[in-house]
């Protein structure tokens, strides 16, 4: 079964996330970075504006005073126009500056700092109106929706509220001095955008842990993705016996340079070839130092024969050992006696080449036990 069409039940998983962070997928609240927007850009005015107006009134001022040689020289007046210019330019890259910030800080707060540029990559498959009316339906957009609503609502009641209440006041400001009235005039704007962003505050302290929910609901996961994911951590197995097995025919391939160190080769006779060696002063028990199949069989043979190697042929243990003994590790305890008796005619007939005792009779065939031989093994599986 598809995952796709398996309940999503189980968290994500660090890999998932992970990589989703690397997409540049992560929690984001809208609301957090607006309020952080708009109150930064409020707080910013209020506390420059008194900088910026004396600014701006001592400019104007100058700008005002003509004299005969202003009216001569109209290149004054341009000049006093580039330094208002650049009076206003200076104060705008100022607020630009501070809310830009104020807006990168909020988004990084929400969700941390991704670099990513997946974001803001073509999709053409989202021009697909079919999964675009499948993405206008879901559980997230029903979510923002009722949001925006809940929003907007909050914002005419409270804006409606506040002007109702506040229409004497803006009444009587016109019985005021103009200075009195501007000054009342900014307490009551004040007053109104507080407001207004206590709305925007209140849905911000919603929207951050919701938009985290959200996220983790889109990460989470089915059984088989679970699995999945769990075979693409660990390796396909097909891959890695494959890989072992290459890794085991590069061993065998250099293990043919340790064959004029062993003390003999036992061959299947010609299928497989296995070289031994055993030192009783460094080892416990016989190693295999060089093991191949077919040609690679053939190349111990001639390698062994050319260093004066004893070659002896007996299938079932040259099978069994191929099979399961590794390669400079000791043999398999179970085939301890069988390699006994090749060593004790190996002794004896190194013994006769070297003067030192009669030549020894056939070689022996030793038992192997029938589980350790492939060949068994295949032949009892084979249907009667």
């Amino acid at each position: 079964m598809d995952s796709s069409s398996q309940d999503r039940n189980l968290p994500a998983s660090e890999r998932k996330l992970k990589k989703a962070r690397d997409d540049g997928q992560v929690a984001r609240s809208r609301d957090l970075a607006n309020l952080a927007v708009l109150g930064g850009g409020a707080l910013t005015l209020m506390l420059l504006a008194p900088l910026m107006f004396e600014h701006i009134r001592g400019e104007m001022s100058a700008q005002l005073l003509f004299d005969a040689q202003t009216l001569k020289d109209p290149m004054i007046i341009i000049n006093r126009l580039g330094t208002m210019t650049g009076v206003g330019l200076a104060a705008s890259a100022v607020f630009a500056a501070i809310i830009s910030t104020i807006a990168i800080v909020s988004t990084v707060a929400a969700g941390g700092w991704v670099a990513s540029v997946k974001p803001i990559t073509p999709d053409f498959s989202r021009l697909n109106p079919i999964s675009g009316l499948g993405r206008l339906f879901s559980k997230e957009k029903a979510t923002e929706v009722l949001k925006m609503s809940f929003i907007a609502v909050m914002l005419l009641w409270v804006g409606f509220s506040y002007l109702s209440s506040g229409m004497d006041t803006l009444g009587a400001l016109v019985l005021q001095p103009s200075t009195r009235a501007i000054a009342l005039l900014s307490e009551w704007l004040t007053h109104g955008a507080a407001l207004m962003l206590l709305v925007l505050l209140i849905v911000a302290l919603v929207d951050v842990p919701l938009q985290v929910f959200l996220h983790k609901s889109r990460m989470k996961m089915s059984h088989q993705e679970m699995k999945q994911e769990g075979k693409e951590s660990d390796g396909n197995p097909q891959m890695k016996g494959r890989l072992r097995q290459r890794q085991r025919d590069i061993a065998q391939g250099n293990s043919v340079q340790a064959v004029p160190k062993a003390d003999f080769v036992l061959m299947n006779p010609t299928h497989y070839a296995v070289a031994l060696r055993y030192d009783d002063s460094t080892m416990a028990a016989p190693q295999v130092v060089a093991k191949g199949a077919d040609l690679l069989a053939f190349k111990i043979r001639d390698l062994a024969k050319e260093n004066d190697i004893p070659v002896l042929q007996s299938p079932k243990l040259a099978r069994a050992l191929y099979a399961h003994a590794e390669l400079d590790e000791d043999i398999p305890t179970s085939l301890y006696t069988a390699v006994a008796q090749v060593l004790a005619y190996i002794y004896r007939l190194k013994a006769a080449m070297r003067g030192d005792g009669p030549m020894p009779e056939e070689a022996p065939t030793p038992f192997v036990p029938p589980e350790l031989d492939p060949l068994s093994n295949v032949l009892a599986a084979q249907p009667a």
